[in-house]
């Protein structure tokens, strides 16, 4: 999964409830080095005027807050860690990664969880407080990733599969190269 001494980015991706923290850790466990760094989290370092990214006045906040998701796991990936991103991050949001991945010349990977719609609005819905219950904009999200063309062949219906399940059949798709981008 490597090259040399460089390190990986592995953008785990899909809608809001998919999976996608949870099976970042068991990931990123797999991997020494590694980092997981979690999306969500450089949004929280907003400290005033932060936009609920999934409104449509969030755009240009939304592609500050991805360079710098993207900058940060080229980062670590430079500097030999395998780096398992977990967030948001739909094709529209890909060449941040693409660029950074590129300029520090390491390899990007782009997998996408998507179990079926109501498994994503269940887990979803009944998450506790301060996460996006929503369900207007957690479907949104959901048909988002629900025809992703060129990117299809990178989605995983984790639907059926267990948190360590779909971390193993994520990692298989890895060491064979199925979600490599660059």
């Amino acid at each position: 999964m490597t090259d040399g001494n460089l390190g990986t980015v592995t953008v785990l991706t899909g809608p809001c409830g998919a999976g996608k923290s949870t099976v970042a850790r068991l990931l990123a466990d797999r991997f020494t080095p590694s980092v997981r760094l979690h999306g969500d989290d450089f949004f929280a370092v907003i400290a005033q005027g932060a936009i609920p990214p999934y409104l449509p006045e969030a755009r240009r906040q939304n592609e500050t807050v991805v360079a710098v998701q993207a900058a940060a796991a080229a980062g670590y990936a430079v500097g030999g860690y395998h780096v398992v991103f977990d967030g948001v991050v739909g094709p529209w949001f890909l060449d941040p990664f693409r660029d950074a991945a590129a300029d520090a010349g390491v390899p990007l990977h782009y997998v996408v969880l998507r179990p079926p719609r109501a498994t994503v609005l269940a887990r979803a819905t009944g998450r506790g407080p301060g996460a996006l219950t929503e369900p207007g904009p957690i479907l949104r999200m959901y048909e988002e990733f629900a025809a992703l063309g060129d990117h299809e062949h990178r989605v995983l219906d984790s639907g059926a599969l267990t948190p360590a399940q779909t971390a193993r059949a994520v990692a298989d798709g890895l060491e064979a190269g199925a979600y490599r981008l660059s």
